[in-house]
């Protein structure tokens, strides 16, 4: 078991077990996996049963490795992402500044929308859509508001151990075939599967909230380096669950919908489709239960959002103001206090009511057509950018040599980038030029 995780009086870790500790991860990890990812994966094993695990394997560590050399930033350096970024040119803080608003706007009423779906479902005699979407984005704002970061964490850690629970007991209720489970780890890809592979490995959990990964550790405490090792049990925690979330969700389809040849809905509505195949098979009982897992799986990416990308748009905000001297190299390591003078700032707040207030025109409104191909290339753009700005900053002299990238993070944020660029190119090809 690693040690060092409880702080001492000086807030340096002491030698304690750290399991208990471990909370960033799980935030990171329950935020970036939202309904849309797990249609993604339902749907390759639909089309494919369990011939692409190995896909979902290699996702997961290729998420540990992007999740870990954030924090490892933030840790090494004392210094934010955003302040890294901004370092490498100005043409970072303009891609950020554009794609913040423009992603925040569509996701905000993205995010609402999923976490209303599977409220109508539950009560199908309620109010409609709009009105869940309205109260979830509501609820959202209200709870990031008013609640710290402790807070935000234990709630998050509920919803994904709500998560995992439902989707772990469905998948057990649709009897996996573990040999074809083991087969599935072979590396194989069947005709047309090229484009579900690359998403499975590059799609589950990977959004901006991998770029916010720092930011939480940040407000957790963890200022140093002497939090390294602490830091990587609670990634690897956190995506290992994450992992078994995706192969679950994988046999389900494969299990579920491969067998019987069952086509879901494309997006959110996906899941709706697979509660009313799962009250079919199993009774209504089974079917409610998973609509709560799929609430826990939408709200916990909403409040996620909220959170997270609303810190990293106080940072830019901050850096953006400061002078380009004092904004080169912080005096002291990033930590809680930071965060919770970012969590307190204008731009903080400023930020939570443009995810949640001008995204609900588009709940009665088609999304524009200019802003559905700025959203998406901005989007598709997100993940490459994140992977080939960690690879640049962890081998420069910005960060101390001891804690700069191995042959191995090299070789796995390399793959990771040219990964995205691939995924990049297919989802702007796809998009209704």
């Amino acid at each position: 078991m690693a040690e060092t995780s409880a702080t001492t009086g000086t807030g340096e870790p002491a030698s304690r077990p750290s399991w208990k500790y471990i909370g960033p991860g799980i935030v990171v990890a329950a935020t970036g996996v939202g309904a849309g990812d797990l249609v993604a994966t339902l749907i390759a094993g639909s089309k494919f049963g369990y011939t692409l695990m190995w896909a979902a394997v290699i996702g997961c560590v290729v998420k540990i490795s992007l999740a870990e050399a954030a924090g490892r930033w933030h840790l090494a350096t004392g210094r934010t992402l955003f302040d890294g970024w901004r370092s490498l040119g100005p043409w970072t803080t303009v891609y950020f500044a554009i794609y913040v608003v423009v992603w925040g706007f569509i996701y905000g009423a993205t995010a609402m929308s999923s976490s209303a779906l599977p409220i109508v479902a539950l009560f199908p005699d309620g109010p409609g859509l709009k009105f869940w979407a309205i109260v979830t984005g509501l609820i959202g704002l209200a709870f990031v508001w008013f609640n710290r970061y402790a807070v935000f964490e234990k709630v998050m850690t509920v919803l994904i151990g709500i998560m995992f629970v439902v989707v772990v007991y469905v998948a057990a209720r649709v009897v996996p075939d573990v040999g074809a489970s083991f087969a599935g780890l072979l590396p194989v890809l069947p005709d047309g599967s090229l484009l579900y592979t690359l998403g499975l490995i590059g799609g589950v959990g990977g959004t901006i909230t991998m770029a916010a990964y720092g930011y939480w550790v940040n407000a957790k405490g963890w200022s140093n380096a002497s939090w390294m090792k602490v830091m990587r049990l609670d990634n690897r925690v956190a995506y290992i669950t994450t992992g078994v979330f995706v192969v679950a969700m994988l046999i389900v389809g494969a299990e579920l919908l491969h067998a019987s040849q069952v086509a879901l809905t494309s997006g959110d509505r996906g899941l709706v489709d697979l509660g009313e195949v799962l009250e079919d098979r199993f009774g209504t009982g089974t079917a409610k239960l998973f609509l709560v897992g799929f609430f826990a799986t939408s709200f916990s990416s909403l409040i996620g959002v909220w959170h997270g990308v609303s810190l990293m748009f106080a940072d830019f905000v901050e850096r953006f103001r400061a002078p380009a001297a004092g904004a080169a190299k912080t005096e002291e390591h990033e930590g809680a206090a930071a965060a919770e003078r970012r969590q307190r700032s204008l731009p903080f707040r400023a930020y939570l009511l443009w995810l949640t207030f001008p995204p609900m025109t588009l709940l009665w409104l088609d999304e524009p057509f200019g802003l559905v191909i700025g959203y998406g290339v901005l989007g598709a753009f997100f993940m490459p950018f994140l992977a080939l700005t960690l690879l640049w900053l962890l081998n420069s002299s910005r960060t101390p040599a001891q804690w700069r990238n191995g042959a191995v993070s090299n070789m796995m944020l390399a793959l990771s980038g040219l990964l995205f660029v691939v995924l990049c190119v297919q989802q702007v090809r796809e998009l209704p030029w």
